[in-house]
């Protein structure tokens, strides 16, 4: 009897995957119906080195990272996200604790937002993915340590050089209250996830803002609001800014927009190209890369 391997199955997802569903442009005569290895490494961050040596068997203890990463590039379902885990030797995330699993109706709605940024982020408010003109306007995440990809940390503790590199000013007062509110019901859903436990405790002794609100029960929520980025090569971008639960998932998805015509819509566009990166994948944060 065939017994399925972590490379094996891996070579699957990558094959049943069309590059369109990835947000990649449809290119006549390709010969790969699913994506290449060159395409998969760059939507999962990590080396196409790697990538061969998983599929080839000579990678054979991929870190729980790294199949985390495969998996939104791969858009595995929640049941193949636990089997891939269990081919590479790791216990399967807890349900206890806070999913970093993005569906993948929600990966095709971000590859289709291409050219917006967007990014979508975990019921912890960790940064979990982006487009590449989230990247072009506020920063590239790619690379920062994963605790620096936690918005409510840089929002208590102004970590400016965290999620955002160019200062973002906020038109909504009422965010501060919404992000505990989130960690709080977060906390109430999730309650034996220690990394989730730790960050509360953490934000409670490191400021008081987010002590005292916390303390009072702030309740708060998330609306419609108007944010402008201080880009160093176009000046003042404004964009709206909304935030979208996903039903029946622990991720949220956040959207900037602008109006079409507008010079804030120039300055996006200009920001693409100046960027010199693709504009038609979702990044990540990168993972290894043995």
């Amino acid at each position: 009897m065939d017994v399925d391997t972590f490379g094996a199955a891996l070579r699957r997802w990558r094959d049943r995957l069309s590059p369109v569903d990835v947000g990649l442009p449809h290119r006549r005569g390709r010969r790969a119906a699913g994506l290449r290895r060159e395409e998969l490494a760059e939507l999962a961050g990590l080396s196409v080195d790697y990538v061969v040596r998983l599929e080839q068997g000579r990678a054979r203890h991929p870190s729980a990272q790294v199949v985390a990463s495969l998996a939104r590039a791969l858009q595995l379902s929640a049941t193949e996200v636990e089997h891939a885990h269990r081919l590479a030797g790791l216990l399967p995330p807890s349900r206890g604790a806070v999913s970093t699993h993005v569906p993948p109706g929600v990966q095709r709605v971000l590859a289709q937002l291409s050219h917006f940024p967007a990014a979508v982020f975990g019921a912890d408010w960790t940064l979990l993915t982006w487009t590449p003109a989230w990247a072009a306007l506020i920063g590239d995440p790619a690379g920062l340590a994963p605790e620096r990809l936690n918005l409510v940390r840089a929002v208590f503790t102004g970590d400016v050089d965290g999620l955002a590199a160019w200062p973002v000013r906020n038109a909504d007062p009422g965010m501060p209250a919404a992000l505990v509110a989130d960690l709080r019901s977060a906390l109430t859903e999730h309650p034996d996830d220690p990394a989730l436990t730790a960050l509360v405790e953490e934000m409670r002794t490191t400021s008081t803002d987010f002590a005292d609100l916390w303390e009072r029960g702030a309740v708060g929520r998330h609306v419609s609001t108007r944010k402008t980025v201080e880009h160093p090569l176009v000046g003042d971008v404004t964009c709206d800014c909304d935030v979208m639960t996903v039903p029946g998932s622990d991720v949220r998805l956040v959207v900037y927009t602008v109006a079409a015509g507008s010079p804030d819509e120039e300055k996006l566009a200009f920001l693409r190209v100046a960027a010199g990166q693709r504009t038609d994948a979702p990044g990540t944060a990168r993972s290894e890369l043995v």
